[in-house]
């Protein structure tokens, strides 16, 4: 299965976690791909069976800059991946009205798509966790076994 894991980071947390992620996804024995920055007819061209994103939240509950082109490309292109499997991973402070508003906003998108959302999205609290990638481990865990069953 094919996995392709997109990020959206502002100061290169949610980067990590997703290199991190593709690491945990490939040694579960998933064909992952990771590139930051990516673009929708490179996501296109990997043609992947499921997807994860990892993103941080910025501004009012808003998809870091880094990510907003491709969310914006989804969003107008409205690729046929109904039905595929995905879920989200959400880094942010919950000392902000908008926890985790990013992933709320991929959330909302996968639906647009069609997207099944295998795992729960996860969110991670930047003012409880100092080691995200390890704290994402048993949710990652469970996404795998979830794409495998």
């Amino acid at each position: 299965m094919k996995v392709a894991i997109v990020s959206g980071s502002v100061y290169g947390t949610a980067e990590e976690v997703a290199r991190h992620a593709e690491r945990q996804l490939k040694a579960a024995g998933l064909e992952a791909w990771y590139k930051a920055n990516m673009s929708l007819d490179e996501l296109l061209a990997f043609a992947p069976d499921a997807l994860l994103t990892v993103t941080a939240t910025t501004g009012m509950g808003e998809l870091p800059d880094n990510l907003l082109p491709l969310y914006s490309e989804l969003r107008d292109r409205l690729p046929a991946w109904n039905g595929k499997p995905a879920a989200v991973l959400a880094l942010g402070d919950s000392s902000y009205d908008s926890f985790c508003g990013g992933g709320e906003l991929m959330r909302e998108l996968y639906a647009e798509l069609g997207l099944h959302e295998v795992v729960e999205m996860l969110r991670l609290d930047s003012s409880e966790t100092v080691t995200p990638e390890t704290d994402a481990e048993p949710w990652l865990q469970a996404f795998a076994a979830a794409l495998k069953a």
